[in-house]
């Protein structure tokens, strides 16, 4: 699984910017998906508005590789996503830890496909640290919408 950026470099800006901490969710996101067996191959992608907390937009594309019974489209695995992630920009500075002073070791070999490990206390790479889904891979459309309508994610999404 991969997430996109906009473009530019990361090294120097803000990681609690949403176009550095956007790319490290996009990257768990998709990669969570994977591992936890929803499908072979995925990209996320999020879209923010300056002043809006929540995101805009989740855009999941797997290429037709869901599994099990997620076979309606990469639209349930954007409520799988929708359920388990929190990607207003605090949530996801919070989540990943974002504030630790930890960004020299990303300044060579990157940011993505490292190992996550943790050392004096930060945690490295976290974002490369997939999430388990996998009570999601048997689940129907119509259940998933039945958990997305007894949820909060609207507190978190703007859909």
């Amino acid at each position: 699984g991969w997430g996109a950026h906009g473009g530019g470099a990361f090294s120097g800006k803000d990681p609690t910017k949403v176009d550095r901490s956007g790319a490290y969710i996009c990257r768990q996101m998709a990669k969570s998906v994977v591992q936890s067996g929803l499908s072979r191959r995925c990209v996320v992608q999020l879209s923010y508005a300056i002043g809006v907390a929540r995101p805009l937009a989740l855009f999941v594309e797997t290429y037709g590789s869901e599994s099990a019974a997620l076979t309606a489209s990469a639209d349930d695995i954007a409520s799988v996503l929708k359920l388990e992630f929190d990607c207003r920009p605090g949530a996801i500075v919070h989540s990943l830890k974002l504030r630790e002073p930890k960004y020299q070791v990303t300044a060579a070999y990157g940011h993505f496909g490292r190992q996550p490990y943790t050392s004096n206390g930060m945690t490295f790479f976290e974002w490369e640290r997939a999430v388990d889904l996998a009570k999601y891979k048997y689940m129907t459309s119509d259940q998933l919408s039945e958990l997305l309508a007894g949820s909060d994610y609207l507190s978190r999404w703007v859909d």
